[in-house]
């Protein structure tokens, strides 16, 4: 029985991360500056990763299946290097296959493979309960609830009402797809560029990011024909003049894809407006931010 299966072709691949989160199975990350297959396991075949590669680098080839065998897959990772392996052992414990994680532990141990300080670390992980139902941390499972106790178990007359906050909101509509780059509140104006998921995360989002700017949302996971996405930047810093654009990403890693679309863009328009990348926490709290 034939099985399908990406092959990445490291010479070619620049390590742009492009590819990174069109891989819904989370079977690739990028490590050492390269793309990189993490778990033959885990790719499924259909190739959504392919058309996102700008310099070819990947294609899908047809071989024989046979068994998973936990060992030979090891045996290959090894001369791809530690952050390779490392995040092969993390994404078999985030999948729950303990087995096969057992066995690729037994594997460096009898072959006196030394993983350095963080070896220790992975036989925790092993011994942890897993982390996720699938491979991309972006969809892992987070109870931020600390006692787990049920939210608003309060009576309704005990609460106080919540005082109104007022929107930063200027425009309509927000999502990218939708909005039209030459809108008039685009022109000479500062610009957020946030994935969806930051302005639920943070408490403070409308005051910190939105307020004296114009928005446009995406997702740069999930939301299709991003193409159109770079070229409605690109009108938007060509054409329309904005001064500036802030790309607010969550810290979950298909979100860097924001941050890549839209400096495409600015390399596209040919005209080297400032762009500042913030990173938030699933909590709500600014991590990181600076200009790119």
């Amino acid at each position: 029985m034939k099985r399908k299966i990406i092959q990445i072709d490291e010479e070619k691949c620049n390590g742009c991360g492009v590819c990174i989160p069109n891989c819904h199975e989370g079977a690739m990350k990028l490590i050492d500056g390269k793309a990189r297959l993490i778990s033959d396991l885990f790719c499924d075949g259909l190739g959504a990763c392919i058309g996102h590669c700008p310099e070819g680098a990947i294609e899908i080839i047809e071989r024989e299946a046979e068994a998973y065998d936990e060992c030979k897959v090891m045996e290959a990772m090894i001369p791809k290097g530690r952050n390779t392996i490392l995040a092969h052992l993390e994404h078999l414990r985030d999948h729950n296959e303990t087995e096969f994680l057992q066995q690729a532990i037994d594997y460096l141990k009898e072959n006196n493979i030394n993983m350095g300080p963080e070896n220790s670390g992975t036989e925790m992980h092993h011994d942890a309960s897993p982390k996720s139902e699938c491979g991309c941390p972006g969809s892992m499972t987070r109870d931020f609830n600390e006692n787990n106790q049920p939210v608003g178990v309060q009576s309704v007359e005990n609460q106080q009402e919540p005082q109104p906050v007022p929107s930063e909101l200027r425009q309509w509509p927000v999502q990218l797809h939708l909005l039209n780059p030459q809108a008039s509140y685009f022109k000479n104006a500062d610009v957020v560029l946030a994935a969806d998921c930051a302005a639920f995360a943070m408490g403070n989002f409308h005051e910190r990011f939105m307020k004296g700017k114009s928005i446009a949302i995406a997702c740069p996971k999930l939301d299709s024909n991003k193409e159109s996405y770079i070229q409605k930047l690109s009108s938007m810093i060509a054409e329309t003049k904005i001064n500036s654009l802030t790309v607010v990403m969550m810290e979950v890693p298909c979100c860097g894809g924001l941050l890549h679309m839209a400096q495409t863009a600015r390399t596209n328009a040919g005209r080297n407006i400032p762009i500042r990348q913030a990173i938030v926490s699933l909590q709500g709290e600014v991590i990181e931010e600076d200009w790119t």
